[in-house]
């Protein structure tokens, strides 16, 4: 398995490369015992399906290739080994779950129930394969997310609902010299709609509100015409992510002649306990049988393709992924020691959802 990880790891497959996901998808064909994967292009960008026999209440392992880092990061920061962990741009998320993924349908034995997709946008919001997995995911009895685990190895039983949106202010431009008064500063505009948007976070409901990316102006002697800025919004329960949009739908530029609009919306709906509650009592059974570690769950408020899968009603479990940390930082890294134990968890999973006579 470490093998694997490592050349996964060094194929290199940013969101949307297609070339650099096709790499991983090749390797990811050949260690599958579930056969020859259907290779889907949406939108310019490659996922990887592997359908199954067809069977009621199908099993559905996901997970995506893609990572956040850039073509060249191996070239300062190359896969490495050492005191039990291994480093390297995309080990711990995701290619540590895909690599146990595999192996943990190696040690089930009986798969014809199993369907696994794997996707190649999700670090980037998942735009072109949220109705492919959706679709693949409607009629499953169960979703294994491999996404990496929380602190020690725990599941992700519960995870905040996402929204974007960007807030464009429109003043009107004129000479910062010459005659500024005749303008209408957008970005003075957008500093009062910042400090709005800054206030509409509940701490005692988890519900945070981020201005992130903003921009202004185009000259340095010109009264900026337009400016906007980019908001992340992350809450536990649905109904708080509507509250935030009602509430930066009303708020105004502060300013005589400015406008405000707002577009976005909510990404991803929370993935709630109630949907993972089930799978992870299920997932403790097996562990307890096979002696392996207990299984620990934790609430994250990072969103993932399991939000989708929950959203439409099907129990899923997230952080099926071995213990490490450092996601999206250049400390990445996954204990090396906890991969087989968490391969063998996962297949023993698999054995217990399959159907019945």
């Amino acid at each position: 398995m470490l093998k694997r990880l490592r050349e996964l790891v060094e194929a290199e497959s940013p969101s949307r490369d297609a070339a650099g996901l096709d790499r991983c998808y090749e390797l990811l064909a050949d260690w599958s015992p579930l056969g020859a994967p259907h290779r889907i292009v949406r939108d310019g960008v490659p996922h990887l399906y592997w359908e199954g026999r067809p069977r009621d209440r199908p099993v559905l392992l996901l997970g995506h290739a893609d990572t956040v880092w850039p073509r060249g990061t191996l070239d300062d920061w190359p896969c490495r080994v050492e005191d039990g962990r291994m480093t390297g741009p995309g080990v711990f998320d995701m290619k540590a779950g895909l690599v146990l993924a595999m192996e943990a349908l190696e040690l089930a034995g009986d798969v014809g129930h199993v369907r696994m997709l794997v996707t190649g946008d999700e670090e980037v919001g998942s735009g072109t394969s949220r109705a492919l997995l959706e679709e693949v995911a409607r009629d499953c009895a169960a979703v294994l997310v491999l996404e990496p685990s929380a602190d020690g190895g725990a599941a992700k039983t519960a995870r905040k609902g996402c929204a974007m949106y960007r807030l464009t202010v429109s003043g009107r431009a004129a000479h910062a010299g010459l005659e500024p008064e005749r303008g209408v500063n957008a970005l003075v505009g957008l500093a009062h709609v910042v400090l709005g948007v800054a206030s509409l976070g509940d701490q005692g409901a988890g519900t945070t509100v981020t201005p992130t990316v903003a921009r202004a102006g185009s000259t340095t002697n010109s009264v900026p015409e337009v400016a906007h800025v980019d908001v992340d919004v992350r809450a536990w329960h649905l109904e708080e992510l509507h509250r935030v949009e009602r509430e930066l739908a009303r708020l105004g530029a502060g300013l005589p002649g400015a406008s405000v609009k707002l577009a976005g919306g909510v990404n991803r709906a929370p993935l709630e306990r109630a949907r993972s509650a089930g799978l992870l009592e299920t997932a403790r059974d097996v562990a307890r049988a096979a002696g392996l570690p207990m299984l620990g769950e934790a609430a994250v408020g990072g969103g993932s393709d399991g939000n989708f899968t929950a959203a439409l009603g099907v129990p899923t479990l997230d952080g099926l992924g071995p213990a490490g940390g450092g996601a999206h930082a250049r400390h990445e890294w996954v204990d090396t020691r906890a991969i087989g134990e968490r391969a063998a968890l996962v297949a023993g999973l698999i054995s217990a959802l399959a159907p019945r006579e």
